[in-house]
């Protein structure tokens, strides 16, 4: 790469960064910082966050928060079997992730004997919090391939570790870096045309 794409690549990569951490902050603040011991506690603590996660997954709100309520049914089922509080958030965290897998499959799916349609349901109230520059970075990612889309989400959105996304999304770490990349060269593209 040339120093002006790279360049570019770094602007699209701060943009990503600055507007996904914003709205980590956002969905973090006020919780509570002691380790939740009961799932009460953690719902309490981590249903917004998981809710937010899965809203950058599948662009539906419905749909997300019905993704995270399975996340916790399916944690409840297997309460007696988690090690401690952390797994459980890795749990959910991994659930919502295949969870949003699923809506994604069905929705092509569906799309295969019905004619596609943009939907844009994300709240009202989540796009009005982002300036400009932010609602596109958030536009754009929509427009990613759901591998690509989960990659920066987890990575800036979650803040996870490339060994954490790749335990998430049930990946190789370097298919984490080679799907941030590209992901990262496709946002370059999408934002720079406009």
């Amino acid at each position: 790469m040339n120093d002006g794409t790279q360049s570019s690549m770094h602007n699209v990569e701060s943009s990503v960064e600055q507007t996904l951490g914003h709205l980590r902050v956002l969905d973090t603040s006020g919780q509570p910082a002691d380790v939740p011991l009961t799932l009460e506690d953690l719902y309490k603590a981590h249903r917004m966050r998981l809710v937010r996660l899965a809203i950058l997954l599948v662009d539906e709100q419905a749909t997300a928060e019905d993704v995270v309520q399975e996340a916790f049914t399916g944690l409840h089922r297997n309460w007696r079997n988690l090690r401690d509080a952390q797994a459980a958030v890795g749990y959910l965290r991994t659930a919502v992730v295949n969870g949003s897998r699923s809506v994604l499959r069905r929705r092509k799916t569906a799309r295969e004997y019905t004619p596609p349609h943009q939907v844009n349901a994300r709240s009202a109230e989540s796009l009005a919090m982002l300036s400009a520059e932010h609602q596109a970075v958030v536009q754009a990612l929509g427009t990613l391939p759901p591998r690509q889309r989960e990659v920066l989400v987890l990575r800036y959105y979650g803040g996870l570790s490339e060994a954490e996304i790749a335990e998430a999304a049930g990946i190789s770490k370097g298919t984490v870096k080679s799907t941030a990349s590209r992901a990262l060269e496709t946002l370059q593209k999408a934002m720079g045309s406009k």
